[in-house]
């Protein structure tokens, strides 16, 4: 397996959100599946989450705050919005396997039905993938928040058959299952230190 690939997979668990450590927080994965079809990859989970609706929303449109989700990355922030009024975002991924380090950078637009559904579509030509969408949906539930997130990343660089697919499968579910941990936690107005 080469080491792009090797990088490629943690940095797949940040774009999932990245993102996004056990249960500390209480969040509840419900289910995760990953499958690949026609060379992109594919994820949707189900989470309920011990916090409220509005303050998730609030921090999924924060890409301030992306950096808080995980370590591999490095920079992440809001942009202004493009000509038609949509928020852009910028996430700057890293990884190093050995002496080898390599970024990869995604910039894109949202699109917001506020406080329920965020969808995030990266720019191919600005960004180091050839496509990438991500989309979480909240509904209330009691005292907690259901969210759905769907994510499909097809990658600019060839991945080894096989193995490649199996790995990127594995690292996207155990990713999404850490990050909505700290998700969770940032949305209760904490830090996460876990």
């Amino acid at each position: 397996m080469t080491s792009i690939t090797n990088i490629f997979l943690k940095l797949l668990c940040v774009a999932a959100l990245c993102a996004f450590f056990d249960t500390v927080s209480g969040a509840k994965v419900q289910s995760v599946e990953v499958w690949m079809k026609d060379g992109r990859y594919h994820l949707i989970s189900e989470t309920l989450l011990n916090a409220k609706q509005d303050d998730l929303y609030e921090v999924l449109i924060d890409y301030e705050q992306f950096k808080k989700f995980s370590s591999a990355i490095i920079a992440s922030k809001n942009i202004k919005p493009d000509f038609m009024g949509r928020p852009r975002f910028y996430t700057r991924m890293q990884g190093c396997v050995l002496l080898y380090c390599y970024t990869f950078d995604r910039r894109g637009y949202l699109i917001l039905l506020p406080k329920h559904d965020i969808t995030a579509v990266s720019d191919p030509e600005r960004s180091d993938f050839k496509f990438s969408r991500e989309r979480w949906r909240l509904s209330r539930h009691g005292d907690h928040t259901m969210m759905i997130y769907e994510f499909e990343v097809e990658p600019r660089f060839w991945v080894p058959p096989y193995v490649g697919p199996y790995v990127i499968k594995r690292a996207l579910k155990s990713g999404i299952i850490r990050a909505v941990n700290r998700i969770e936690v940032l949305a209760r107005g904490k830090e996460p230190n876990f």
